[in-house]
């Protein structure tokens, strides 16, 4: 027993820093607010999640945030946008593992991605109208967006952002996935 837990820990720590390394190479989308950026480290994170339990996945879209934020630092002081990016992470990661441990099919992984895609692009939509951008103009002491202005930043900037940007992440998943389908099922069955 002691030594899976030991295990899951080594795990959980070489995904973190894999899913650090790669937020390192995030980028923009043309046309949508440069502050919003592609990153694939969710994938790390999903596979702990679907091999090991939501735990380790959130644990894994946590460390790499504070890794983040403790090498990288934030414009505000606070870490906004990396509160912003786990939340992201948990609320792509979770319809995902809940699917796929129903469905441990291919079939199952696309309606589970397609499904966290939705709840990332419509959650993140609402988070950032209530939480997140009110955070962000308080702390940079900006003059808030209001109405339409806001409105117009969720619908034409956010929306899509997390829409192209869960379709990325579902191609790449699905790519991966056909020729690792048997070690996370392998790798599920040691774990859980």
């Amino acid at each position: 027993m002691k030594n899976k837990k030991l295990q899951s820990m080594i795990v959980i720590g070489m995904l973190s820093s894999i899913s650090f390394i790669l937020m390192l190479f995030n980028f923009p989308l043309p046309a949508l607010p440069a502050f919003l950026k592609v990153d694939f480290s969710d994938v790390p994170a999903l596979i702990a999640a679907i091999t090991m339990g939501p735990v380790a996945g959130i644990l894994v879209a946590f460390f790499k945030n504070a890794l983040d934020w403790l090498f990288a630092g934030s414009p505000t002081g606070v870490p906004v946008g990396h509160l912003a990016n786990f939340v992201t992470s948990i609320l792509f990661i979770m319809p995902v593992y809940v699917i796929y441990r129903k469905m441990a099919t291919k079939k199952g992984m696309a309606f589970g991605l397609a499904a966290g895609t939705l709840s990332m692009a419509i959650g993140m939509s609402v988070l950032n109208y209530l939480v997140f951008l009110p955070m962000y103009t308080y702390f940079l002491n900006m003059p808030a967006e209001t109405g339409n202005a806001l409105f117009g930043t969720i619908v034409l900037g956010i929306l899509p952002f997390n829409l192209i940007k869960g379709l990325i992440l579902t191609a790449i998943v699905l790519l991966m996935f056909s020729s690792m389908q048997k070690w996370i099922d392998k790798q599920r069955l040691y774990y859980q």
